[in-house]
């Protein structure tokens, strides 16, 4: 069974049609082309709150001519205690596939490892696949001229700024180990990529190529890309304060801007919190292509879900 649990769960193959299918679906959105989708019933089962990640999974599903269905973990059985072996078996017998958004990254593999349909993920607070995805191909789009990521993302610099390690950091971490990007983080000590995603990759074959330092000015130096995330996560919420002091040294700024490139990108994986981790200068500078991640969203998910099931199909007939 071919799941999308992590960035390289797709081979370099693979991941260059899914990048090229994905500027397609784009392209031609108006079409609305009949895929392997057509019919089918996909369950989006959610443990987190989410705007971004259920509009564009649902949307998604409904032009590739599936029919979503919104499960929200609170109002099932799993809610009051049902395993996740159990409610994987069970959801396998009604759906065509199954995207997840959760806490525990150990959640979405339990539920890979006992479902019988292909499981993605939407997050987890290890990893945010499609995130990433979608906002490669969005600096392919402003960078590059081309789909291939290998080819449009190697030696490209991206600076992440704030809890460097969340889940948009491992993301990006894993991004630069596979695109050869330079991927600098930024961030209090206390608040460095975790042992988490340097055992991953080492358990993975994967190249570290990153830099952590405490120096935001040194992380923004002669970069393509600013990135930042929320500096209070969900189920964070109890750190607030702690957190709100400790990283504002790492606030992005228009001074964070001057020192990287010219033409250097802001990014921002919403929501923003204006004051906090970016400044509203920043936010509204022409630098800023936050909405256009976030449209990317629905053409990559759309890609990686037809991804799947054309190569669940391939391992069927093999």
């Amino acid at each position: 069974m071919r799941h999308f649990l992590t960035e390289n769960d797709f081979d370099r193959n693979e991941i260059i049609e899914v990048f090229e299918q994905a500027s397609l679906f784009k392209k031609n959105r108006a079409e609305r082309p009949s895929s392997d989708l057509s019919g089918q019933s996909w369950g989006m089962l959610f443990y987190k709150n989410s705007t971004r990640t259920r509009v564009s999974f649902e949307v998604g599903i409904r032009e590739l001519g599936a029919n979503p269905l919104v499960i929200d973990r609170s109002s099932t059985q799993i809610g009051r205690g049902e395993s996740i072996e159990d409610t994987a078996r069970v959801l396998s017998r009604y759906l065509d596939g199954l995207v997840i958004r959760a806490h525990g990254h150990e959640i979405i593999e339990e539920f890979a490892k006992h479902s019988s349909i292909p499981v993605v993920n939407a997050l987890t607070d290890f990893l945010h696949p499609c995130q990433i995805y979608s906002d490669c191909m969005t600096i392919l789009e402003k960078k590059v001229d081309g789909t291939n990521p290998f080819a449009g993302l190697q030696g490209k610099k991206l600076a992440f700024f704030g809890d460097t390690s969340c889940n948009m950091a491992n993301s990006w971490i894993l991004a630069g180990a596979l695109f050869g990007m330079d991927v600098h983080l930024a961030g209090p000590a206390e608040f460095e990529p975790s042992a988490q995603i340097e055992g991953y990759c080492k358990e993975n074959g994967l190249s570290e190529n990153w830099h952590f330092t405490t120096d935001p000015m040194e992380a923004a130096s002669e970069a393509d890309v600013i990135y930042t995330d929320v500096w209070v996560s969900m189920g964070c919420e109890d750190q607030e304060q702690e957190r709100l002091q400790k990283m504002s040294p790492y606030r992005v700024g228009a001074e964070t801007l001057t020192k990287a490139k010219d033409d250097c990108l802001f990014m921002h994986c919403m929501p923003a919190h204006p004051g906090e981790e970016v400044t509203q200068e920043v936010l509204d500078s022409p630098q800023a292509i936050l909405f256009d991640q976030a449209e990317n969203r629905l053409h990559m998910q759309k890609s990686i879900l037809r991804s799947i099931f054309s190569l669940r199909n391939k391992t069927k007939a093999s």
